[in-house]
């Protein structure tokens, strides 16, 4: 991507992202890799660069653990395993082993459903392989410690085994030596030491005539003398000549380890790599989280789309000191590439205009950006910002001149793929000299399709806003009754920059402002003081309009609970009727069966009966009056309730109430566990132990 000025990055703030991120990071690999961060034109590059780091940070809310721990800088011994004759020290080979089992973990956790569900991460170790054979080789000669096993060879083996023989055999002769000189008062309290990797006596400097040997030396004080005795000393020189021997059989099994591992220098600088790549990934993820980041949509053009986008490093600061961070939603695109935001000074345009710039930045560096996920995202080829005074001391430029200067460079260089910013275009010049200047360099930039924001206080360049295709108009809103910005972007509309109100509300003299309002040109001060009004208007619509908004959601939620209850009482009223219904039902079935029982009755008369005409004549009054049987039995229900019930034997002449059906009649006659009892003209049997006996009521006297 092309930069102008050199001083672009800095201007928008982007090195202060990249020594953020590189607090993030571990190795040094990542480290130099944040410090010269690339930033990216090709939508595949940063497609993957996105993806790998909003999977991490996936990985990581999810609360798994990613195997990526080893940190260790190994770019020397990597450089030495591969240089011919050269050795690595056992530590080197035991820092070379953990890259190797780290690099197992990170393939086992890629297993067949991860590489599915993390393909981006994945793709860092496609192009590479795992060898088991490295591990097994540092394996075969050192111990965890990193000191070479004395199964390494077997002359080391020999070596080691006379060392521990010698060894073995000088500390008992030693011993034999101090304890005979300390019963003599030779030697010191310290009685031994060791002095040029041999083993010494600690003897009184007025006793050392009296021990034969070497000496090797005095303490600081002179009082005591360090002698080799004599009986050691041959053994001494063995064990100094098998240690040698030692030595240099280490160093020869060294040497060939070294060897056999350079077949595997490119794979172990491979994987260094991609240790160094997981933990950039890793960091690109943590530094997310502090601002919040998301992964846009990424499209291969020239657009933007931004949702609740916040600038990350006011956001970092806004969060550590409790205080919100106001977002700002906008989008360019091929019919509105030109912004012109206007509003009072400190109302955020600059700060707006930074943040577009600054995410920019960091989306096509594989960064993720404080937007909403539906954010849309395009790719610029190159980047264009003046900001603030830049005036030149060493070409003797005043500010004006500089920046018309860096207007020419716009205008020479920016095509449809440039993404440029412009702070307060036309400032300092004469307002109307310079307002016109202003009007040209946005035309032209129009007509060679460039997106760009622009921040001013012109009212020329707000009313070109409708004007001129592709340009619109932006406003900073601001809290004329407080005198406080509200660091709000409505697009649009044009701001006022509250000049006469800002002075009002501070307490200058009156006389003043009317003073300076009668030097400004009438429609100039008209438009200006429309654009207030119109502002205050929106703000008043837009409270209005979100007051609506809580009424429309109250009213939403009675109207659900309203329906609730609708449907409660609908509810309950199903159950009433279905209720009814099986009443209904259980009140025909009750007849059925009593029909039934009389039927049968019947059918025990008509067998029993001489004069069979009176028994056709209750079937027939049964069968074909049944509306009128039903009103008497209505008629008989009422007068059963004139009977109460008081239990006792069944016996013949009592009255009775069947137990089912309540209807009473006469016992007429008892045949075992059967009854037959007189309803009315009708003779019914029924059970015994179906029927209840009964008294009439007492008529209740009353009292006058």
């Amino acid at each position: 991507m092309k930069f102008f000025p050199e001083s672009a990055l800095v201007q928008l703030e982007f090195e202060k992202v990249k020594d953020l991120l590189a607090l993030h990071c571990r190795t040094e690999y990542a480290k130099a890799k944040a410090a010269h961060l690339r930033i990216h034109t090709k939508k595949e590059f940063i497609q993957t660069e996105l993806q790998q780091t909003n999977e991490y940070k996936s990985i990581s809310q999810a609360g798994l653990y990613f195997p990526n721990e080893f940190i260790l800088n190994l770019q020397r011994e990597l450089k030495l395993l591969a240089i011919p004759g050269a050795v690595l020290t056992g530590e080197h080979f035991l820092h070379i082993k953990k890259l190797a089992e780290n690099m197992a973990s990170i393939f086992r956790w890629f297993d067949n459903e991860k590489r599915i569900g993390y393909p981006a991460l994945a793709s860092v170790i496609e192009d590479t392989y795992y060898e088991k054979t490295i591990i097994e080789l540092v394996d075969e000669v050192l111990d965890e410690t990193g000191h070479v096993k004395d199964t390494a060879s077997e002359e080391l083996d020999r070596i080691r085994m006379s060392l521990y023989r010698k060894r073995n055999e000088l500390r008992r002769v030693f011993e034999r030596i101090v304890s005979k000189l300390n019963k003599q008062g030779y030697l010191a309290d310290i009685e031994e030491s060791f002095m040029n990797g041999r083993r010494v006596l600690a003897v009184f400097a007025e006793q050392k005539r009296m021990v034969k040997g070497v000496m090797h030396g005095e303490s600081d004080s002179r009082r005591t003398t360090f002698i080799e005795p004599e009986e050691t000393t041959e053994l001494n020189n063995e064990i100094f000549t098998l240690e040698h021997d030692e030595s240099r059989e280490v160093y020869r099994i060294l040497r060939e380890l070294t060897k056999k591992l350079s077949v595997y220098a490119a794979l172990l600088k491979t994987w260094h790599d991609i240790t160094g790549e997981y933990d950039f990934i890793r960091a690109k993820a943590r530094f997310a989280a502090d601002y919040q980041g998301n992964f846009p949509l990424v499209n291969d053009r020239a657009h933007i789309q931004l949702l609740n986008a916040h600038h990350p490093l006011l956001f970092i600061y806004n969060t550590k000191n409790n205080k919100p961070t106001i977002p700002v939603t906008l989008t360019l695109n091929d019919k509105q590439r030109i912004l012109v935001i206007s509003g009072p000074n400190a109302g955020g345009k600059t700060v707006t205009l930074k943040t577009v710039g600054l995410l920019q930045l960091m989306m096509q560096s594989g960064l993720l950006v404080p937007v909403h996920p539906d954010s849309e995202m395009g790719i610029f080829k190159q980047i264009m910002i003046h900001i603030g005074d830049t005036q030149s001391l060493e070409f003797e430029l005043s500010t004006y001149s500089s920046h018309l200067k860096n207007m020419k460079h716009f205008m020479e260089n920016a095509n449809g793929k440039t993404l440029f910013f412009i702070d307060e275009l036309g400032s300092g010049s004469d307002p109307n000299l310079g307002g016109a200047f202003a009007e040209v360099i946005m035309e032209e930039l129009a007509h060679k399709h460039s997106f760009g924001i622009v921040t001013t206080h012109y009212l020329n360049l707000k009313v070109m806003a409708n004007k001129v295709p592709g340009i619109i108009n932006g406003a900073m809103q601001f809290d004329e009754k407080n005198l406080l910005p509200m660091y709000k972007l409505i697009v649009g509309k044009p701001g006022s920059s509250y000049t006469f109100s800002i002075a009002e509300r501070i307490g200058l003299d009156k006389r003043l402002i009317q003073k300076a309002k009668a030097l400004v040109d009438e429609d100039h001060f008209t438009l200006d003081k429309l654009l207030n009004r119109t502002e205050q208007d929106l703000q008043k619509i837009d409270k209005e309009k979100g007051e609506l908004q809580k009424l429309l959601k109250e009213n939403e939620r009675l109207k659900r609970d309203m329906q609730q209850v609708l449907d409660k009482e609908r509810h309950r009223q199903e159950m009433e009727k279905l209720k009814h219904q099986n009443k209904i039902s259980e009140d025909k079935l009750a007849y059925l069966k009593d029909m039934e029982r009389r039927l049968k009755a019947m059918v025990i008369e008509w067998r029993k009966a001489e004069d069979k005409t009176k028994v056709v004549q209750m079937i027939g009054a049964l069968l074909f009056n049944q509306k009128e049987k039903f009103t008497v039995e209505k008629q008989q229900k009422k007068l059963n309730e004139k009977f109460e019930e008081v239990g006792g034997e069944v016996v013949i002449g009592v009255k009775a109430k069947m137990k089912q059906n309540r209807q009473v009649g006469t016992v007429k006659e008892i045949k075992g566990k059967k009854v037959i009892l007189q309803v009315g003209v009708m003779p019914i049997t029924v059970e015994l132990k179906d029927l209840i006996v009964v008294k009439e009521k007492e008529q209740q006297q009353i009292v006058s």
